[in-house]
């Protein structure tokens, strides 16, 4: 969870820009490691309300090479990543 300062809400992205940014950054880090075909199962959840970012991503996927958990994490990072850079700029 990220939490943002009200100072200068005025030039900040709109909640469905940050919504949508963050779901983008994680479905491509999941599949930056499976093929689509292997998923058996993504759901990525975004909320952003009073300036607190949520996110959520449950995998199903195979383990042979890549923990789906470990990627599920790194997802979720990097949608508070994507949305960090998304105020900064």
């Amino acid at each position: 969870m990220t939490e943002r300062d009200g100072a200068d809400r005025s030039s900040d992205p709109s909640d469905d820009e940050v919504v949508r940014t963050a779901a983008e950054a994680a479905e491509g880090v999941v599949f930056s490691h499976y093929r689509q075909s292997a998923v058996t199962d993504l759901d990525v959840t975004v909320t952003f309300e009073d300036g607190v970012l949520d996110v959520d991503v449950y995998l199903n996927a195979p383990d042979d090479e890549v923990d789906p958990e470990a990627v599920a994490e790194e997802a979720v990072a990097a949608a508070g990543d994507a949305v960090d850079d998304l105020f900064d700029a």
